[in-house]
């Protein structure tokens, strides 16, 4: 659980696993040399914690949200080595939430995508009884498709934030003139792709949404119908919650998976 105590705030798991916080640590750092949109600063980081700067929280503007988009295509545009790449330097897996995250290179993001993004987490939901067979079955219809090239464009990896929902982007009075800014903490940071971090905030609902989105379109130069491939990348995130949180995000997965088999 957090702690705070000044201008700083610490986070404390006893039992995690020994790379936990470092990897938080890490794709904080790395987040924040790519510029663009602001990153919470790391104070200190142990096997069992993570000292953070503590962000003084305003509600949201529009104007800040429009920001958010811009200065999230700024970070993306920094790049990563391949898909599904961690921070440099960074060895073995990395983190989600509390479930593991697979870092393994990959020259096509379609790949990446299915291999460690959707179909392991897919059967583990499975596993735990959370999504039937014929889930399964239609999500492994879709990896295919994804694995053969079909969803792939000549976009190069993405500096993603990987974990970008609502609760990770707070609103800072940050900016030395009255307004307020994004900041974000709290990454699963890898190279992907740009619409994964806007697919996360559109599934789970971030302030000023159609601003951030239309925001960053305009900054990144989206194809015209990049709205039609959301729901894809929302399928990580809806059956890493199928393992955690229960069936109903199973069925919604595979409401979503059935726009694309």
């Amino acid at each position: 659980m957090p702690e705070s105590a000044d201008a700083v705030v610490v986070k404390r798991r006893t039992d995690a696993p020994p790379t936990f916080f470092a990897w938080e640590a890490a794709g904080l750092d790395w987040l924040r040399a790519a510029g663009g949109v602001d990153i919470v600063e790391v104070r200190d980081v142990g096997a069992h914690h993570i000292t953070l700067d503590r962000v003084d929280e305003h509600p949201a503007s529009g104007a800040a949200a429009e920001q958010l988009g811009r200065d999230l295509a700024l970070t993306h545009s920094a790049g990563a080595a391949t898909f599904g790449a961690g921070p440099p330097d960074w060895t073995g897996d990395g983190f989600i939430g509390r479930q593991p995250l697979a870092l393994q290179s990959f020259s096509t993001w379609g790949e990446f995508y299915a291999r460690t993004r959707v179909l392991p987490y897919a059967r583990a939901a499975q596993r735990v009884g959370n999504f039937d067979p014929d889930g399964v079955r239609l999500v492994e219809r879709v990896c295919t498709r994804l694995a053969d090239g079909h969803f792939d464009d000549d976009r190069p990896p993405s500096r993603i934030h990987g974990d970008l929902w609502a609760g990770n982007v707070l609103y800072a009075g940050n900016d030395g003139a009255g307004g307020v800014r994004a900041v974000l903490i709290d990454p699963a940071a890898h190279g992907g792709h740009g619409l994964t971090d806007l697919a996360m905030l559109a599934l789970f609902g971030t302030p000023y949404l159609p601003q951030v989105l239309g925001a960053y379109a305009e900054a990144a130069g989206l194809a015209a119908e990049w709205r039609e491939l959301i729901g894809l990348h929302q399928l990580h995130p809806l059956l890493v919650h199928a393992v955690s949180h229960g069936a109903g995000y199973g069925r919604q997965a595979c409401d979503v998976a059935s726009g694309y088999a």
